[in-house]
């Protein structure tokens, strides 16, 4: 009985079992792609730092380049993949009024659109249009928590514009 037991349980599992296991992406982006170009975001929020910009620039390409096989073009007319966009909107607001017209909680919110021109393998346009925000307690001073308040943005930022040059070819 066990020998039966374990004929059956052998021809269930090894018909089941992988053809393959890989950890490269090899069906996720067109083999066309090779470079990506990404001109530094404009920044069009009248109460964003001044270096912001640069920040969320930098934080996509590392991102694009870390978790794709994308390769960055030094050349701004090359790569199959360009992208270009603006900050829109960085804003503070208070989001839990307690009693007596106490603030408990205030939200910074950053808005994003990035335009993705896809140049092959077909010619195509793509945009990401992102609003992402982080709470925070009004005790804490925002100028001492601003850089971590960023840095946690634009991780979500980073992987909307990834998830949308995974997805939408």
């Amino acid at each position: 009985m066990k020998f039966v037991t374990f004929i059956i349980l052998s021809i269930l599992l090894t018909s089941c079992w992988p053809s393959s296991v890989s950890f490269n992406d090899t069906g996720s982006i067109p083999p066309e792609w090779q470079y990506f170009t990404l001109s530094n975001l404009e920044n069009n929020a009248p109460n964003s730092p001044i270096n912001f910009s640069g920040f969320l620039s930098d934080k996509i390409r590392d991102g694009i380049q870390n978790n794709t096989r994308l390769k960055l073009s030094n050349n701004k007319n090359d790569g199959e993949i360009r992208l270009e966009g603006a900050i829109t909107n960085y804003n503070i607001t208070p989001v839990a009024i307690q009693i007596g017209d106490n603030v408990a909680k205030n939200r910074l919110t950053v808005n994003c659109n990035i335009k993705i021109n896809v140049i092959k393998p077909k010619e195509m346009e793509m945009t990401v249009t992102s609003s992402r925000f982080v709470d925070y307690p009004t005790e804490k001073n925002f100028s001492e928590i601003e850089s971590d308040l960023n840095e946690q943005i634009s991780q979500q930022i980073v992987q909307d514009v990834i998830n949308k040059i995974l997805s939408n070819w």
